[in-house]
């Protein structure tokens, strides 16, 4: 090709050119301790959101979190990490196909992408 070419042809020669590379993810594990850790991060710096702001916002519930959410208990502890207790986040952590599905577990979430 000559140096007159206009740069939108330039640049569909060269990408006819390339082959397309194979998409990677992170593994889970690796994403379920960075999550973790933002998450933890967040909780240092003040309370979290409550959960029927969760809800509010769309996100579904983990069950754990459902049965904080219908219990009466104040607004502090509806604000707590439930994720830094839960086993379903030490399991996510340690395992690349974690077993874990229920719904609405942010951890779950990671695995699938």
């Amino acid at each position: 090709m000559s140096r007159n070419v206009p740069n939108d042809e330039w640049m569909q020669f060269i990408a006819d050119g390339a082959e397309p590379e194979e998409t990677r993810y992170a593994p889970s594990r690796l994403k379920a301790r960075v999550y973790s850790a933002l998450v933890q991060h967040q909780a240092k710096s003040g309370p979290l959101m409550s959960l029927t702001e969760v809800v509010a916002g769309g996100r579904d519930l983990c069950v754990f979190e459902k049965l904080v959410q219908i219990t009466p208990t104040g607004e502090m502890l509806d604000s707590l990490n439930f994720c830094r207790t839960c086993h379903a986040r030490v399991l996510a952590e340690q395992f690349e196909r974690a077993p874990i599905y229920w719904r609405g577990c942010s951890y779950v979430t990671l695995k699938k992408c």
